[in-house]
């Protein structure tokens, strides 16, 4: 047997998880979280559509949670193999798989004594601390570039993604019976234009390409006029005397934000504003990337290098009371919080403070996945319910589409054109439209072979 088998990201941009098999050898390509609304986030509580137990080994290209965050339900569930990954992604999933778990925990505390005065039983969380705890002795941290057997049959080679720190797309030489083929997973590409990584790694030749397609039917905007977008934002909301409230994953967005405010600090006259980093993920993230510089953009290794992401009025709040403290925020205040969809985290409580106030806006800079409260406010929602409670929409919501860590349409296009030999390419990890307008562009470019797999469809690797 070689074949590949889709169990996630079909149709939809989270939840990115293919089972290949070689022989009798199984590995896992991602384990991800389904994220967007309560009725898809409850998904992850389902069972597997295989086994656990007879996974050998997993490989995981990067470490948002969309790709690493079902790993600890993963060994949870009896998987005792290895987990390759780059390095820098190993260290991330430390922190991220740690505080995805105390969020699962909190959030079954809640439920549970909601249930309890319902006489109804508790809940449990999708996986504890300690079983993330447990789930992280299984990482094995590998660099690029580097090839690596993962088992028998499976060789693997992590390449320089661009996306966020540690990301890669991954080409692995299989051998199964004297069958041998290449295929490439794409992981998350990164936008060539920001200066906070390196421009994704040149594909080798491949038999097959996994490709994502999250911005396969848009172009992002010139970097300048995204750049221009965030000083306008702060321009506005300066002469509104409001806050700014920047929802933003606490990986990637954050550290490009605080580039980005580090590039144009005297320009902008940031030394006028009260500047917030709002939780201790996003300060150990940092932390993270500023460890790790080498792996980043020149600006962003310098940077890095000489001031740790640091800005000479950057405050960072850890505890929950520090972070209360800026409920009371008023004009001249800048807070970068996750999540970055709305959908959790230190935001929500900022967002209940200022979203009524028409002196307040929000800037959003990332995808929003269907569903979340981000993208509520991303198509206009005059009023949103939090914890209960009806909020009205005054605020000033702004979407700088620019500061995608995911490549658009066109580097999408370029990167495949770059792949000697024009492989058959596989569009997943994409929205359907955007899956369609990609297709029907690489079709007509290159004249490449397209397939659209959909939840647990197969590819027979020999039949390429």
């Amino acid at each position: 047997m070689l074949q590949l088998q889709f169990w996630g990201a079909c149709g939809r941009v989270t939840g990115s998880c293919t089972l290949l098999s070689v022989g009798r050898r199984h590995v896992l390509i991602d384990c991800g979280l389904i994220q967007g609304s309560p009725e898809d986030e409850e998904l992850n509580f389902e069972p597997f559509p295989f086994d656990p137990q007879r996974i050998d080994a997993v490989i995981l290209t990067h470490a948002h949670l969309d790709h690493s965050g079902r790993l600890p339900l993963l060994t949870k569930s009896g998987f005792k193999g290895r987990i390759y990954t780059h390095r820098a992604s190993r260290d991330l999933c430390r922190i991220m798989l740690r505080d995805a778990a105390y969020l699962n925990e909190m959030d079954a505390q809640i439920e549970s004594r909601k249930r309890a005065r319902r006489g109804e039983k508790p809940v449990e969380p999708l996986y504890t601390r300690d079983e993330a705890a447990s789930c992280l002795r299984h990482f094995r941290g590998v660099d690029y570039d580097q090839p690596v057997d993962i088992t028998d049959g499976v060789r693997a080679c992590f390449r320089d993604a661009g996306h966020i720190l540690g990301a890669a797309f991954v080409e692995l030489d299989l051998d199964g019976d004297g069958q041998r083929r290449r295929v490439t997973f794409s992981g998350d590409l990164g936008h060539a234009a920001s200066p906070l990584m390196r421009d994704p790694a040149q594909p080798n030749e491949t038999d097959l390409v996994i490709l994502e397609s999250t911005y396969g039917d848009r172009r992002h905007p010139p970097w300048a006029r995204t750049v221009e977008q965030l000083r306008s934002v702060l321009d506005a909301a300066w002469a509104d005397r409001g806050v700014v409230l920047i929802p933003a994953f606490a990986v990637g967005r954050t550290q490009e934000l605080l580039l980005l405010l580090h590039m144009h600090y005297r320009e902008w006259q940031l030394d006028r504003w009260r500047i917030h980093l709002d939780g201790p993920l996003g300060v150990e993230a940092t932390a993270i990337y500023a460890e790790h510089y080498a792996e980043l953009g020149p600006d962003a290794t310098a940077f890095a290098r000489r001031d740790g992401f640091q800005l000479p009025n950057l405050q960072f709040t850890r505890t929950p009371a520090q972070s209360q403290q800026l409920n009371k925020a008023d004009g001249g205040t800048l807070i970068i919080a996750g999540a970055g969809m709305c959908n959790g985290g230190r935001i929500r409580h900022h967002l209940k403070h200022q979203l009524w106030k028409r002196s307040t806006h929000v800037l959003i800079v990332g995808y929003q996945a269907p569903g979340t409260l981000g993208r509520r406010l991303q198509d206009g929602a005059r009023s949103v319910t939090l914890w209960g409670e009806p909020i009205q929409v005054a605020a000033k919501i702004h979407t700088l589409d620019g500061l995608s860590a995911h490549a658009d349409a066109k580097e999408l296009r370029s990167w495949y054109g770059r792949i000697p030999g024009r492989p058959v390419v596989a569009l997943n990890h994409g929205e359907p439209e955007p899956i369609r307008a990609l297709a029907a562009a690489l079709e007509t470019e290159y004249g490449a072979s397209v397939r659209v797999p959909h939840f647990a469809s197969r590819i027979d690797l020999k039949a390429l």
